[in-house]
């Protein structure tokens, strides 16, 4: 899917970002996203761990 995404994309990408939100929000923005993703698998696993133990039953 993105296997043709070449250099200049990327920087493209990159500076339409920084023109959007700004230097000084990107850092927040990542950090955001990272505790997202931090709760999104923490929930996954407990489901997962659920599951195992209902099976288990």
């Amino acid at each position: 899917m993105f296997g043709n995404i070449g250099a200049t994309e990327i920087i493209l990408i990159v500076l339409v970002i920084i023109i959007l939100f700004g230097a000084k929000k990107i850092p927040e923005l990542a950090q955001g996203i990272g505790k997202g993703m931090k709760e999104f698998k923490k929930a996954i696993k407990e489901v997962d761990d659920d599951s195992k133990s209902e099976d288990k039953k």
